[in-house]
């Protein structure tokens, strides 16, 4: 399902409000009650990208749908924004130069993947995004990634790497999920909807 304009806004503008909310409180606020259309009320999970100067300064997602799209966008805009652990928190002088990218992810995919060339086989480059789960560790790639890695193997190795894992290795205990994304965000020079192309995630 695809959003329209006005939602794509909409959901812009939760985020930047989450993160106006969260630079005035100092803490998590929760999100004031809003007339959101249907989409917007429908059970889907996201990630917010925040960048500046084209430089990733927070990301963090949801990969599991368990509430409402524009729920979702408010608590990871601010998890983003405050709690991503590869940054310290954002500050208010570094806020006017944030650019945000909203990804919208489908229903998550099983694959009934037992070897690495089996998943190579199968895996759409700058289509699908995904998910390695094994044991208590999990890792995932936006689609966007693969305007960075262009090579499916590669994509693969460096996404174990990503959760700790030798990139050379496999094991059949991997658990593997795809997903797409609908992409958008704000222009670097104004904060208008234009298509997109996430950091890393």
């Amino acid at each position: 399902m695809n959003l329209n304009d006005i939602d794509r806004r909409t959901l812009l503008t939760l985020a930047r409000q989450s993160i106006d909310a969260g630079l005035a409180a100092l803490r998590w606020t929760a999100m004031p009650p809003a007339g959101l259309s249907q989409p917007l009320l429908a059970t889907r999970g996201s990630f917010i990208t925040l960048r500046i100067d084209k430089q990733l300064r927070g990301c963090c997602g949801n990969l599991a749908a368990d509430r409402s799209l524009g729920e979702d966008v408010w608590r990871n805009a601010w998890a983003s924004a405050f709690s991503d652990p590869r940054f310290p928190p954002l500050e208010t002088a570094e806020w006017p130069d944030v650019h945000i990218h909203i990804s919208v992810l489908s229903q998550l995919e099983p694959l009934d993947i037992l070897t690495e060339q089996e998943l190579l086989d199968v895996l759409r480059p700058n289509i699908d995004g995904l998910v390695l789960e094994r044991d208590q560790e999990r890792a995932t790639f936006l689609p966007e990634v693969w305007e960075h890695i262009f090579d499916r193997r590669e994509f693969v190795r460096h996404l174990k790497e990503k959760a700790g894992w030798p990139g050379d290795s496999w094991s059949s205990e991997i658990k593997v999920h795809r997903y797409t994304t609908e992409s958008f965000g704000e222009r670097e020079e104004e904060p208008q909807i234009t298509a997109m192309a996430s950091q890393w995630a």
